[in-house]
């Protein structure tokens, strides 16, 4: 008998075997497994986008942040945007390398003495962390 036709004659077995049966708790376990993936995917891609536009509105309205990256408050005021902090109009005053000693002439300039420090359009300045609540009043940009 020919290599070929032993080849053959295998597949032939083997697409002729029994099958073992499929288990139903591992089909109804993968489904499940599925279904809470997607709904995760779904909470975290709407989360992370939740205020794209409203950030995107603090720009228009020329709300500026000044920070710095070691300063823990401003992380938490860049947390309460998550994913749509890119858009916020954001000014790092803090000079790599030099931790808490340093400050970017930018920020010297325009009186920056505290982080995270908010400057408004209107001359207001905020020298706090905000709520996006309180940024939305202040600015005029709707809330999702």
């Amino acid at each position: 008998m020919s290599e070929e036709r032993k080849r053959r004659k295998a597949a032939r077995e083997l697409a002729q075997a029994p099958r073992a049966p499929v288990n139903p708790k591992i089909v109804i376990a993968l489904a499940i497994i599925a279904v809470l993936a997607a709904v995760f995917y779904v909470r975290y891609h709407r989360h992370a986008h939740k205020y794209d536009a409203f950030a995107k509105c603090l720009a228009q309205k020329q709300l500026k942040m000044y920070g710095a990256y070691w300063c823990p408050h401003c992380q938490e005021q860049k947390e309460k945007f998550d994913e749509a902090f890119k858009y916020v109009p954001y000014v790092e005053c803090g000079i790599p390398g030099n931790p808490r000693g340093g400050e970017t002439q930018e920020c010297k300039d325009a009186g920056v003495r505290h982080f995270p420090t908010w400057k408004f359009p209107d001359g207001d300045v905020q020298e706090r962390v905000l709520s996006v609540y309180e940024l939305s009043q202040k600015s005029g940009c709707p809330l999702p």
